[in-house]
């Protein structure tokens, strides 16, 4: 059997061991150290904003702890995009909120600001302020956060941006994660740069980060012994990890290049199959780092589906994978509001995502061509 070529791998740098020796020979082995403060310095660097960024354990980490410093407790509403990873709605469970989903809009994927606006006021008429708006850049594309944004200031909620897929991707010229009152960063194992596992919550003062680092460290007082007057959390990055990352953060436009020529690559194989469509940026003012290339394909042009392409693919060990689960669809959700139409589920039902990382080889993408063009050769 061929060898696997799967969806979104690791891909390490070199400098990495160079940042975790330093860590292992000066002791740092803790969940703080030159590694932390250096790898926060290397996003604000990255980011371009007047921001202030607290390196974590995860990106679930980050949006929990956004949840907690928006004030959202047990019994409140939090609207959230539909389409995404069960990461961005299971913190809201966390604070024994309620989530209140969104549908996508056709161009990017992300929430559709119509449907937003169409929520957020029935929720008013039923007694019910949200409080508070996460958004998502799914898979690396920018949502439309001049509408987004619009919208929660006339209603006067925070928005908090799921930006766990989009480091790199930018919306008219300001970096992705740099728009809402928080914004979210994931570095996990699949992710455009990775810590292993690790997270980062993108903040707009000292006074929010200050908060968000003694959150993710037990919430301890500044006292003699242990004292605690908040409930705290073990969320801080460790600075093992933190060196990972900082190796990563050296590589990070070449990763972003490498993805957005897989996107090209798909384009381009696709631009005569007539019934598939690639998720592509609607204009100019959307940059997208195409952390995963993602089609849709439509059955009837193609006689053939999703599900028929997914496992072909799989046939010849190469990796692809359904989009994401709406969140209005699953189990565990099923009693939340829901606002829109079907945008979100046809693309769960058409939708699929191909592999995309930075360090295909170019072997690789020929078998991916050539499963691709046998299985649009070949008749249903």
């Amino acid at each position: 059997m061929n060898e696997k070529i799967w969806l979104s791998s690791p891909h390490m740098g070199g400098n990495e061991l160079k940042y975790i020796h330093e860590a292992f020979d000066a002791n740092w082995v803790a969940p703080l150290g030159p590694n932390v403060d250096g790898f926060e310095q290397d996003i604000v660097s990255f980011l371009e904003g007047n921001v202030q960024v607290a390196a974590l354990s995860a990106g679930t980490a980050a949006l929990h702890l956004a949840l907690i410093e928006c004030g959202v407790g047990y019994g409140d509403e939090v609207i959230c995009q539909s389409m995404t990873f069960s990461a961005s709605a299971n913190p809201i469970a966390y604070q024994g909120a309620i989530p209140v989903f969104i549908d996508s809009e056709p161009d990017t994927w992300n929430m559709c600001p119509r449907h937003l606006r169409e929520a957020i006021r029935d929720r008013f008429a039923k007694g019910k302020k949200p409080k508070a708006i996460i958004v998502v850049h799914l898979y690396g594309m920018p949502a439309k956060m001049d509408e987004i944004l619009q919208v929660a200031k006339e209603f006067d909620i925070p928005v908090i941006e799921d930006a766990a897929e989009s480091l790199g991707s930018s919306y008219k010229g300001q970096a992705c994660g740099t728009f809402g009152r928080f914004g979210i960063l994931s570095f996990n194992g699949n992710k455009i740069i990775t810590t292993s596992g690790g997270g980062a919550l993108v903040c707009h003062s000292q006074e929010d980060k200050d908060k968000a680092v003694f959150l993710s460290t037990q919430a301890r007082d500044n006292a003699p012994h242990y004292q605690h007057s908040h409930i705290g959390y073990n969320y801080r990055m460790s600075n093992i990890s933190a060196g990972i990352g900082r190796g990563q953060m050296e590589v990070l436009t070449e990763r972003v290049n490498a993805r957005r020529a897989m996107h090209q690559f798909y384009t381009e194989l696709f631009e005569s199959v007539e019934g598939v469509t690639v998720l592509s940026e609607p204009s100019s003012d959307f940059y997208s780092n195409h952390w995963l290339s993602a089609i849709v394909l439509d059955a009837e042009k193609v006689g053939k589906n999703r599900e028929d392409l997914r496992l072909a693919l799989f046939e010849d060990n190469i990796e692809s994978r359904p989009l994401w689960k709406p969140m209005h669809m699953q189990p565990v959700f099923a009693n939340s509001p829901y606002y829109g139409t079907q945008v979100a589920e046809k693309l769960f039902k058409d939708g699929l995502c191909l592999p995309s990382g930075s360090n295909l080889k170019d072997e690789e993408k020929l078998r991916i061509r050539e499963a691709v063009d046998t299985f649009f050769l070949t008749k249903p």
